[in-house]
C-alpha cells in the first residue's frame, strides 16, 4: 500500500507538471520515477530472506484457530503440512493468497496435505476472514509471535524510506515426519497456492 501511495504521489505530481506545460520537468520526473521503481524492484529481488534450513525439524507450536481450538504441529504427524505465514487478514494480497488456497484445497487434501495459515490477527478476525471468503482451512492466531519468530518470518521491512517490523510472506512445506522439505520467502500471494501444490 505504501508503494502504491508513493507511486500515486509521483503520478499526481507529473500530471500537475504537465498541466503547466513544463515538458522538460515532466520528462525528468518520469525518468526519475521509472529509475526509482526499477531500483526498488531489483532490491526486492536480490534481498535474501533467511529461512529455516531444509531437512531440519520444524519448530513445534500450540496456537488457537478461528474457532478457539488449539492446534499443535504434532497432531498433523502423518500428513504433509502447507504452513503459510501472512501479514494481515482482509488485505488485498492476503485475500488473494487465502482464496487461492481455498480454490485448490480439494487437490491439497487429495494428496494428503493440510493447509494452515498463520498471522498475528486475533481469533475473532480470523473467524470473520474465514466466513467472508468461505475458507475451508485452518487459520491460526499468533499474537505473541510464538510460531512467527520460531519460523524466522518476523523481519525488518524497508519500503520507501520507512522501516518497521512485520511478517514476511513465507510458506513452508513440512513432511509427514515433521521435517521441513521446502521453504519459500517473499512469495507472490496470488501464485503461491499453485506453486505449493506443484511441490507436493
Amino acid at each position: 500500500m505504501e508503494g502504491m501511495e508513493a507511486k500515486g504521489r509521483v503520478k499526481i505530481h507529473v500530471c500537475t507538471v504537465l498541466s503547466g506545460r513544463n515538458e522538460k520537468a515532466y520528462w525528468f520526473l518520469a525518468a526519475l520515477f521509472l529509475y526509482t521503481d526499477a531500483a526498488e524492484s531489483r532490491k526486492r529481488k536480490t534481498e535474501e530472506v533467511q529461512m529455516l534450513e531444509i531437512g531440519t525439524k520444524a519448530p513445534a507450536f500450540s496456537l488457537p484457530d478461528q474457532n478457539g481450538k488449539v492446534h499443535t504441529l504434532e497432531e498433523y504427524k502423518g500428513k504433509k503440512v502447507i504452513l503459510y505465514f501472512y501479514p494481515k487478514d482482509n488485505t488485498p494480497g492476503c485475500t488473494k493468497q487465502a482464496c487461492g488456497f481455498a480454490e485448490l484445497y480439494p487437490q491439497f487434501t487429495e494428496q494428503g496435505a493440510v493447509v494452515l495459515g498463520i498471522s498475528r490477527d486475533s481469533t475473532a478476525s480470523h473467524k470473520k476472514f474465514e466466513e467472508k471468503f468461505q475458507l475451508p482451512f485452518t487459520l491460526l492466531s499468533d499474537k505473541e509471535l510464538e510460531a512467527i519468530q520460531a519460523y524466522d518470518v518476523w523481519k525488518e521491512k524497508k519500503m520507501y524510506g520507512k522501516t518497521s517490523m512485520g511478517v514476511v510472506r513465507t510458506t513452508y512445506l513440512i513432511d509427514e515426519e515433521g521435517v521441513i522439505r521446502k521453504a519459500f520467502g517473499n512469495v507472490k500471494a496470488a501464485e503461491n497456492p499453485a506453486q505449493m501444490l506443484k511441490e507436493l
